[in-house]
């Protein structure tokens, strides 16, 4: 069994149902990233499942110099703030560099190591000091078992509060590739693994200047995680996926989400009957003024 994080309200590992880690790519606007969070706090509360709110104030590792980045730190913390006040859900974000991170401690409750960056010591112990909740993305050229020398860097620093993320593997052309043996071999390590169903149909560089992705299959993918026991699913979402300005083509249309996640439910109930059963909450509104 996976050690259980707590997450604000949101417990995550242990015998706890599969929790939702979900929002946009990138911060677009305010009012779109704020319309989103409300909209994905009705369909995860009518769906019975934890939610953790994401979205990037900076896409640091783009393909193209002209792709959109999003707002910056200091704007997109302040977005970042707002939904969490208003909401009062845990907020999730990537970072980059270790100038950034005492500035986004302050907000995120889950800092997260991009997987491109997921062997960067000096980054990750930075982060780790921090005592937030450590997501590290699985790199796209690491196998399952060379994350537990990740692991023990987090160790190192005193904190345990670990969440690992498999998001497919690279054979280069433009492609990845899931292997759902990582999630078996990484649930060993004693930590929640989440599996990411967004970034594991993405087609990096797919579009020359940036990257493409087959959203058809995130749906099966993300079913196919849930019958191989992980403890939490990432989904990137977006009210208009065609107009996204970043990632566009491997975002899941919201509409879809609700539908998606009651199946996850239904697998993931097959799969261990002994889960806890936590019942659907109200849709309610009026969050944002």
């Amino acid at each position: 069994m996976t050690k259980e994080i707590k997450i604000g309200d949101v417990k995550i590992g242990g015998t706890n149902p599969i929790v939702l880690i979900a929002g946009p790519c990138v911060i677009e606007s305010e009012r779109l990233t704020l319309m989103h969070a409300v909209l994905l706090k009705e369909i995860a509360e009518d769906a019975g499942v934890g939610l953790i709110f994401k979205s990037s104030y900076d896409k640091a590792n783009r393909s193209s110099i002209d792709s959109y980045r999003g707002p910056g730190l200091k704007k997109g913390l302040k977005i970042l703030q707002k939904v969490k006040d208003k909401l009062n859900i845990p907020i999730l974000s990537d970072i980059h560099c270790r100038s950034e991170i005492k500035e986004a401690a302050r907000v995120l409750d889950v800092i997260q190591i991009p997987a491109f960056l997921s062997r960067q010591t000096d980054l990750i112990l930075e982060a780790a000091r921090t005592k937030r909740v450590i997501n590290v993305k699985k790199g796209q050229f690491l196998a399952p078992w060379d994350m537990q020398n990740i692991i023990k860097k987090i160790e190192n620093t005193g904190n345990k509060k670990i969440l690992i993320t498999e998001r497919g593997v690279s054979f280069g052309y433009n492609n990845l590739v899931s292997d759902f043996r990582s999630i078996l071999i990484m649930k060993k390590f004693g930590y929640p693994v989440i599996y990411d169903a967004s970034h594991s149909v993405q087609l990096p560089g797919g579009l020359g200047t940036k990257s493409g992705g087959e959203k058809a299959f995130i749906p099966q993918l993300a079913l196919a995680a849930a019958a191989s026991g992980i403890n939490g699913i990432f989904l990137e979402v977006h009210q208009n996926p065609d107009k996204a300005p970043c990632d566009g083509p491997n975002m899941l249309p919201l509409k879809d989400l609700k539908d998606l996640l009651i199946k996850i439910k239904k697998v993931e109930r097959a799969v261990n009957p002994a889960l806890p059963i936590k019942g659907a909450g109200r849709s309610r509104k009026g969050w944002v003024k």
